[in-house]
């Protein structure tokens, strides 16, 4: 991959945007992100996602000079269309995708973060959705995704004026889990990561699709499928270890089955 390169470690993958001067979000780029997930499905080895930017920013946005070069309102559908096709995978993915955002998430940059499962912050970061300023709307979910964290009031704002909101106002709206100071911001998001690397993969997988019931069905279908899912996941041989374990007063060690 040209802008994307991962390294593991302790059963995380650091991944790392890498397009100066401000990682914008180019066609390009948003098919390494999909290239990012093949390549770390494959890999046993890896449990977590750590996603953060090379330089100044975590991703300032799309990539406007790209949009020049679309011609039809049909051509920028398509274009909207692709990049919420990748986000949704990132946001299903079933390795936890965790983002750690300094410097400024915004437009594109932002609604990357928000498919993730989690996102922490440097407490001077800047989050937003500009595109009105440009006469545009977000076309990557944002418009979606936002109202979701902060509530409409507050998404409505947001978008209307175009004004971002700092790291520690984002933790404080639901939009950010935590925020920390920027040199400590990379640290305390692989500890975390780390941390969940160490569970099973097969309750992992399980409650990363429990929480899309949350998300996108009824309280009655979500504990259908959370009854479904605790009866396959009791049954796993993760699961005996698990439990082993706990009586043993000893460290578990899964294997994803």
């Amino acid at each position: 991959m040209e802008f994307i390169s991962w390294k593991k470690e302790e059963g995380v993958a650091v991944a790392t945007i890498n397009r100066p001067p401000a990682n914008a979000l180019s066609r390009a780029l948003i098919l390494e992100v999909d290239e990012l997930l093949n390549q770390v499905e494959k890999d046993d080895e890896v449990r977590a996602i750590v996603l953060h930017g090379e330089g100044r920013f975590f991703s300032a946005g799309a990539d406007i000079k790209e949009f020049t070069q679309v011609g039809s309102g049909e051509e920028f559908s398509q274009l909207s269309a692709s990049g919420q096709k990748v986000f949704e995978r990132v946001e299903t993915f079933h390795k936890p995708v965790i983002a750690a955002i300094h410097g400024a998430a915004l437009g594109g940059g932002l609604e990357l973060a928000m498919s993730c499962h989690m996102r922490f912050v440097s407490e001077n970061a800047k989050l937003g959705l500009p595109e009105l300023q440009l006469g545009l709307i977000p076309g990557f979910a944002g418009t979606q995704r936002l109202p979701r964290f902060v509530g409409v009031a507050k998404a409505a704002e947001m978008l209307l004026t175009s004004d971002p909101i700092s790291g520690t106002e984002a933790a404080q709206y639901g939009l950010a889990n935590r925020a920390y100071a920027e040199e400590e911001l990379l640290s305390q998001t692989l500890t975390i990561a780390k941390k969940i690397a160490k569970k099973s993969p097969v309750s992992v997988k399980a409650a990363i699709d429990m929480l899309q019931y949350a998300k996108h069905a009824s309280y009655f279908e979500g504990v259908e499928a959370e009854a479904q899912s605790f009866g396959t996941v009791f049954v796993s041989e993760d699961a005996k270890e698990g439990i082993q374990a706990f009586l043993e007063k000893r460290e578990a060690q899964f294997k994803g089955k």
